[in-house]
């Protein structure tokens, strides 16, 4: 009899185990997926500044797309219209762009590090 409770008890912790370990691979996926979006978003403000720096062509598609990217991830603090800080003069649209959406890019990269350690076990 105390065999097949011991048994028991190890098929138990067995299970407990592989549970755990699915819990902590899930939560490992979720937080490479919430890295991987806070990236993205960040490399669309940097290439949406870069755009602007180098006078891209806004007729464009794929120009024009990563504006309207980089226009919906500065959620509005960092806007390069309104943002933090406003340049004014010659050359005021290119600082704001670099100047705003730069912070934005970095923004995004610090909150995704830190969800990522918090949601990663």
């Amino acid at each position: 009899m105390a065999k097949d409770t011991t048994e028991t008890e190890g098929t138990r912790k067995d299970a407990k185990g592989r549970a755990s370990a699915a819990a902590s691979a899930l939560r490992a996926r979720i937080a490479q997926v919430i890295w991987l979006i806070c990236v993205l978003c960040a490399l669309a403000l940097a290439l949406g500044a870069l755009l602007i720096a180098l006078k891209a062509n806004r007729d464009n598609s794929l120009v024009q797309f990563v504006l309207d990217a980089a226009d919906t991830v500065d959620l509005g603090v960092f806007s390069k219209d309104e943002g933090i800080k406003q340049f004014a003069g010659s050359g005021a649209e290119i600082k704001n762009a670099l100047f705003n959406w730069g912070l934005g890019a970095i923004a995004w990269l610090i909150v995704g590090r830190i969800l990522d350690r918090i949601i990663r076990p």
